[in-house]
């Protein structure tokens, strides 16, 4: 494609995947990384490897001062303020390096929830939110790993519900201080931080954000929690009793407190998917080398077929996972320059580029933790009995990973949020998806496509797709003509349109990487991407029919129930491929390489 093609391409928007055709030459893939972002990647290794992975049982046993401590020397090595700006003592990079340092950190267990926390959610509320005044005081310090962030949102009767917080915030008699009374719970970093944000409710119904700091008068913590797993991460309650919080640390607008809670979250959900992906590949690197060197009837256990079966569907998952989240990850940073572009400032620009591909983040925050999770249960199992015992690493890997599917909001919250924001983007105008849904409609009264006949490159992946998007959309338009304002209430058949949603996203995600390769290196060079990719849409042909069958067959019935999984059996169809020996490729590939090499 010509440079002068390649700048016409218009820019999809939030949910536009769905419904229009991507190409690869717009398609921002992990090869296009430039070699200061790959230098970014491998310092966070480095630093992972040198400062952290050496000490996790001292990590583990909360040793008094060792997590701020590395905290700290994070922050020296520019760890921590990738995404600040300069002007408040950040390196002010990219949206891509930015998310590339959440992936670098994220092999590092406890270690990368700290940082995770410090960087998301304890400083970018100030960032994005905070007065002048606010910004200069908190971000320098903050940026260097000088002051230590926590976020204060989840009380022990509002999880999900954030907005039913009961802690109170009070205008004091003189008017310089509001009286906060309180409690707050699962407060990541919160035995050391310094500076907290906090959501409370002033006068009983206005949900606003504050600035509360360590040593102000009535605010205390808890104890340490005991958990299951990322028992190295500082986890406790807060108190607020009497607290008194100047009113120059109001965050944001009185009553506004929601939009700096759910904008905040959209951004943290995207790089939570970096850091599972950083985690799964540094838990596939220890299951491989396992794999190597343990040996079962005089031969390695890499050599069974089973084994491969598994390397290869961990290294699948890892790909797809990683081509999803950069695509995304490239819209939030083009966004975010045509935003400062037309005159926004920095933070505002951002929060617009987050908030346009919220749906792809909940999407990404659902995959990725899933993802981990797979990565480390298989790795425990090609570990076997020593997989269950805390001299191996992986068990550790294991117990951790397990939150990531519960906190920037539960996997089931997004899952239900990535479809009712699609239908609202539908009802505000901002997404044609009746058009489209019609016209599914009415290929399914003609007579199927049998294609040209012409041997296209990848022309049956391509329709494939294209086959995946038409069953989301026959789908999800039958249950939402059939259930109209109903359809709230029908969180099974929501959550089942999203998981179809989630893996035709990824295949197409993870086909347009592959043909961007095949364009640079030729067929040849890319075997072993081609065999991921034609894999993973093989399986999601099966899996989508089954999602979209279980959804149509929870809201209609008769001719109309027979037409429409004729339709959905015809729209997932794909031709048969020997996924075997694809995957025995790919196990020989990471094999021969001894670590994930794509």
């Amino acid at each position: 494609m010509s440079n002068a093609a390649q700048q016409q391409t218009s820019v999809l928007k939030g949910g536009e995947w769905l419904i229009k055709e991507s190409t690869p030459y717009e398609t921002f893939i992990p090869e296009d990384f430039n070699e200061e972002q790959q230098m970014v990647k491998d310092m966070c290794a480095g630093f992972l490897d040198a400062e952290v992975l050496p000490i996790l049982d001292r990590i583990d046993k909360l040793e008094a001062g060792l997590m701020p401590s590395l905290v700290t020397k994070a922050g020296e090595q520019g760890l921590l303020g990738a995404s600040i700006p300069e002007e408040y003592g950040g390196l002010g990079k990219d949206f891509i390096t930015a998310t590339l340092v959440n992936e670098g950190l994220g092999g590092g267990f406890s270690f990368s929830v700290a940082v995770a926390a410090h960087t998301g959610i304890g400083t970018l509320p100030i960032l994005y939110f905070g007065t002048p005044e606010q910004k200069a005081k908190y971000i320098p310090k903050l940026a260097t790993g000088e002051w230590k962030g926590a976020y204060g949102l989840t009380e022990p009767n509002s999880g999900s519900d954030a907005l039913g917080a009961k802690t109170s915030a009070k205008l004091s008699a003189d008017g310089k201080h509001y009286i906060l009374n309180g409690q707050k719970c699962w407060i990541t970093n919160g035995g050391f931080a310094d500076v907290y944000t906090v959501f409370a409710k002033v006068d009983g119904d206005k949900f606003t954000g504050f600035i509360v700091e360590r040593g102000m008068e009535g605010f205390t913590q808890g104890q340490e929690e005991h958990k299951m797993g990322i028992k190295g991460s500082s986890t406790v309650q807060l108190y607020f009793q009497d607290c008194k919080v100047p009113v120059e640390n109001v965050l944001g607008e009185i009553g506004k407190g929601h939009i700096i809670a759910f904008n905040i979250l959209n951004i943290g959900r995207l790089k939570l998917c970096a850091a599972a992906l950083g985690g799964a590949k540094r838990s596939f690197n220890i299951s491989l080398t396992y794999a190597l060197t343990r040996e079962q009837f005089k031969q390695p256990i890499s050599n069974f077929g089973a084994i491969k079966h598994k390397l290869a569907e961990m290294a699948i998952q890892i790909w797809v996972c990683e081509s999803a989240l950069y695509r995304t990850s490239k819209w939030i940073d083009n966004k975010e320059i045509e935003l400062v572009g037309s005159g926004k400032p920095f933070n505002e620009a951002l929060l617009g580029a987050a908030e346009e591909y919220a749906i792809e983040c909940a999407m990404l925050k659902v995959y990725g933790s899933e993802v981990l999770d797979f990565v480390v249960d298989e790795g425990v199992q090609i570990h076997g009995g020593n997989g269950y015992s805390d001299e191996y690493v992986i068990s550790k890997a294991y117990r951790d990973s397990r939150i990531n599917r519960i906190y920037e909001g539960t996997n089931e919250i997004n899952r239900l949020l990535t479809v009712d924001m699609v239908l609202k983007r539908a009802m505000k105008g901002k997404l044609d998806l009746m058009n489209p849904a019609m016209a599914v409609m009415k290929e399914l009264m003609s007579i199927p496509d049998f294609g040209s006949g012409d041997d296209q490159p990848f022309e049956a992946e391509k329709k494939a797709i294209a086959g995946f998007k038409k069953a989301i959309l026959l789908t999800a338009g039958a249950a939402v003509q059939k259930l109209m304002a109903k359809i709230e209430g029908e969180q099974e058949i929501l959550m089942l349109v999203a998981d179809m949603a989630i893996a035709t996203y990824n295949a197409e995600s993870a086909l347009l990487r592959v043909m961007k390769l095949v364009d640079q290196r030729g067929e040849a060079a890319c075997r072993q991407e081609l065999d991921i990719v034609r894999s993973y849409i093989y399986d999601a042909a099966d899996r989508i029919n089954k999602f979209g069958k279980d959804a149509i067959n929870a809201f209609a019935e008769g001719d109309e129930q027979r037409m429409m999984l004729l339709g959905l059996k015809r729209f997932t169809k794909v031709a048969a491929f020997n996924s075997k020996e694809a995957r025995r490729r790919i196990a020989e590939k990471v094999i021969a390489d001894g670590k994930y090499p794509l």
